[in-house]
């Protein structure tokens, strides 16, 4: 078994998708990631007005990146290229921003490791540290499937520690971004429209669990040792009932889209 076997694809799980809106707020707290989804004139990348597609297109991302094999990722990679193309600042906009910038680009991997970590360490428990580092060591795919080169990934845990640390300097959610991301916190892309009262508490819950506390205070996102302790229930309760899944429950939804984007691939259908 691989690294990235045990560390990617156990991370990815149904129950690793509670942790999802908190890691888009952290990607989108750098500004120039921010507005350049917020911006985005890639109508099919709209969260709010294709919910079903580019939830599937992100998914699909991790699950390419996560577990699939070198033609997959290169075939993925040029599909998004072209949507990345159109992702750049005009004059009009707060900060300049480019979807090909390596470093923003390491910044939203560095975002999905975070997240990952986080995932294995609720579901699974910390790893050994030595396992640790080979884990992290695999996890530059997350940026390497797109335009950042492997090099770029820090050398090893702690310099990604420092790495880290250096970049929340950069982190800032103006109220325009704070209000699109609580839009997301809340689910308030979900359809039918209907649902949001019922469901919308639970997802600003749970993904202000999954929120460093820098980002719960860029967001203006109120947070509690009550609502602390219910939080690590939750986990508690998640992490039980995933090891009582077969192996394949598991991986759902993730197994599932790697073998669309696979079919996508044979029948010459859009990946992205």
């Amino acid at each position: 078994m691989t690294v990235d076997t045990d560390f990617l694809r156990k991370s990815m799980t149904g129950f690793g998708l509670l942790a999802g809106s908190a890691n888009v707020i952290m990607q989108l707290g750098h500004p120039a990631v921010g507005y350049g989804v917020f911006e985005s004139r890639v109508e099919s990348g709209q969260i709010n007005r294709h919910p079903i597609k580019r939830t599937r297109t992100t998914l699909s991302y991790l699950a390419v990146a996560g577990m699939g094999d070198d033609k997959t990722k290169a075939a993925y990679r040029k599909a998004t290229n072209r949507s990345h193309a159109a992702v750049r600042s005009t004059a009009d906009s707060p900060v300049k921003y480019n979807a090909f910038d390596p470093n923003l680009q390491l910044w939203v991997a560095a975002c999905l490791y975070r997240g990952f970590e986080d995932v294995y360490v609720a579901l699974y428990g910390p790893p050994d540290p030595a396992v640790a580092d080979e884990m992290y060591q695999a996890c530059h795919v997350l940026g390497s499937t797109l335009q950042m080169p492997p090099e770029m990934w820090p050398a090893d845990r702690a310099a990604f520690e420092k790495y880290w640390e250096a970049a929340l300097n950069d982190i800032h959610i103006d109220p325009t971004i704070r209000r699109y991301l609580y839009g997301i916190a809340s689910a308030t892309f979900a359809r039918p429209a209907a649902l949001h009262p019922l469901i919308g508490p639970f997802f600003r819950f749970v993904t202000t669990g999954f929120l460093p506390q820098r980002f719960r205070d860029e967001m203006e996102l109120p947070w509690d040792p009550v609502k602390q302790r219910r939080f690590a229930l939750l986990l508690r309760s998640a992490s039980l009932l995933n090891r009582m899944l077969p192996p394949v429950v598991r991986a759902l939804p993730f197994n599932i889209l790697l073998r669309d984007v696979e079919r996508r691939m044979r029948s010459g259908r859009a990946l992205v």
